[in-house]
C-alpha cells in the first residue's frame, strides 16, 4: 500500500525533526523516517547526556565548508536566539559552561522530547523504525520512497541523516549515496572534532602521560586559525578539546603547532627564576605545567633535575622555546567511531543557500551534517542542525 505525504523527512535527529515540526506547523503533510531503535541517539548522548544543544554566539566564521559563506543565508533567518526561546518557552533550565557553549541543566532527553512536542504539534506521522530500500523520481509527483514496510510518494523529499560519525549508534553513508544516485556531487567526507593518534615508537616517551590536560595554544601548520583550549594526552595521542577543534583543520602529514604555556613569555620567566629560586627545574617548570608532564618535558629535553640557578641561560632559552614551539606530528585520528562529526558531504555547490534544495534535483533537499559545513566544538554544529532544518522546512 502506498502511501502519499506533501514531505517526507529521511533521519528524525536534530535536523530531521526539525525540519519536519517547521514543515507541518506550515500545514504541510509530513512524514519522518528513521532507521535507529533509539529517537535521536546522537543528542541523548551529547554533551555527556546533557546536550550543548547551542551557542551564544553564531556566525559563518564558526564553521568549515568549501563555501565558507554558504551557511549565512539559514543562520542568519534561524538564529542561537531563536533556539533559547524555543527552549525557553518549554522551561527547560540551561547554563552556559565555557565560551557561550549552552547545555540543558537536567537531560538531554528534554530537547529530544521538545522536538517530537514540536513535531506532533505539527501532525507529523513518524514511521520507525524502518529501512528505507529506494528513492527514486516518481513522474509528476515527486518522489517515491521505498521502505521495507511500504512505499511512500511525496512531493518533497528531505535527507537529514547525518555522517559517518559514530557508527555504534547508526551512522550511514545513506546521504552520500542518495546524492550520488541523483548525480550530485560528494566532498569526501572524514573525521572531524576526533582525538589525534601518533605512531607508537614516536608517543612511548609521552604514553605514561595519559590523563594529564593542559591549556594550549594549538594550530596545524599553513593554517591561521587556532585555538586556546586544554590539550589532554591519552595512550595514543592527543584528544581534548584544544586537538578536537584543531582536527578539522588538520591535514595528515601536517605538524601540530601547540603553545604549551600561552601568554607567556616563558624565556624571560625562566631566566628571573634563575635568578631569584632555589627550585629544581622540574619544580619551576610546574608552576606553568602539570607535574607529570613537567618532569617528563625536562628528561625529554636531556636537562638533570637540578636547580635552576645552575643551568645556562642558552639551556633554558631553549627549553623555552621548545615549549612555546612544539612541533609533532599525527599518524592519523580515531577516525569516525570517536569523531563527534563527519567534515565534508554533499557538495554546497549543488545546494540553494536559502533552502537546501539540490539545484538540479528539484523537491529534493539535504540538510544538517549531511551538507559540507562542519561547526566548531561548542554547540554550533547543533545550531547548523537546526537552522538548516528550519530553513528546508520553511521551503518545503
Amino acid at each position: 500500500m502506498t502511501e502519499r505525504f506533501d514531505v517526507a523527512v529521511i533521519g528524525a535527529g536534530a535536523a530531521g525533526m526539525m525540519c519536519a515540526a517547521v514543515a507541518g506547523q506550515r500545514g504541510r503533510s509530513v512524514v519522518l523516517l528513521d532507521h535507529a531503535q533509539k529517537l535521536a541517539e546522537k543528542i541523548r548522548i551529547s554533551g555527556g547526556g546533557r546536550c550543548n544543544f547551542t551557542n551564544r554566539e553564531v556566525g559563518p566564521a564558526h564553521f568549515i565548508s568549501r563555501n565558507p559563506h554558504f551557511a549565512r543565508s539559514a543562520l542568519e533567518r534561524y538564529t542561537s536566539r531563536d533556539f533559547i526561546d524555543l527552549v525557553m518557552r518549554y522551561r527547560i533550565g540551561f547554563h552556559e559552561k565555557h565560551r557561550g557553549q549552552l547545555f540543558c541543566d537536567e537531560s538531554s532527553e528534554q530537547i529530544i522530547a521538545m522536538l517530537v512536542a514540536e513535531c506532533d504539534a505539527g501532525r507529523v506521522q513518524w514511521r520507525r523504525p524502518v529501512r528505507i530500500v529506494d528513492v527514486a523520481p516518481e513522474p509528476s509527483q515527486g518522489f517515491r520512497v521505498e521502505t521495507d514496510a511500504g512505499a511512500i510518494v511525496a512531493q518533497r523529499v528531505v535527507v537529514a541523516t547525518g555522517g559517518l560519525s559514530i557508527p555504534k549508534i547508526g551512522a550511514t553513508d545513506f546521504a552520500y549515496r542518495t546524492a550520488r544516485r541523483f548525480g550530485l556531487r560528494i566532498v569526501e567526507p572524514r573525521p572531524a572534532l576526533v582525538p589525534l593518534t601518533f605512531a607508537a615508537d614516536v608517543w612511548a616517551p609521552f604514553s605514561a602521560l595519559s590523563g594529564v590536560a593542559v591549556e594550549v595554544d594549538i594550530a596545524s601548520a599553513g593554517n591561521e586559525t587556532r585555538f586556546r583550549e586544554d590539550l589532554l594526552f591519552t595512550h595514543r595521542g592527543l584528544s581534548g578539546p584544544a586537538v578536537l577543534q584543531i582536527s578539522s583543520y588538520w591535514k595528515p602529514g601536517t605538524p601540530l603547532e601547540v603553545d604549551l604555556a600561552p601568554g607567556i613569555d616563558l624565556g624571560a620567566e625562566l631566566l628571573a627564576r634563575k635568578g631569584t629560586s632555589k627550585q629544581n627545574l622540574s619544580q619551576v617548570l610546574a608552576t606553568w605545567l602539570p607535574k607529570r608532564l613537567a618532569s617528563q618535558w625536562q628528561q625529554d629535553a636531556g636537562l638533570d633535575d637540578r636547580r635552576i640557578a645552575e643551568l645556562s641561560n642558552g639551556a633554558l632559552a631553549a627549553l623555552a622555546k621548545g615549549m612555546a614551539q612544539w612541533r609533532l606530528v599525527p599518524s592519523g585520528t580515531e577516525g569516525f567511531r570517536k569523531a563527534e562529526v563527519t567534515a565534508g558531504g554533499v557538495d554546497t555547490d549543488e545546494l540553494s543557500q536559502k533552502t537546501l534544495e539540490a539545484r538540479r534535483i528539484p523537491g529534493l533537499h539535504f540538510i544538517g551534517e549531511a551538507v559540507d559545513v562542519t561547526g566548531w566544538l561548542g554547540g554550533y554544529n547543533f545550531q547548523w542542525a537546526w537552522s538548516s532544518g528550519f530553513a528546508a522546512g520553511q521551503a518545503v
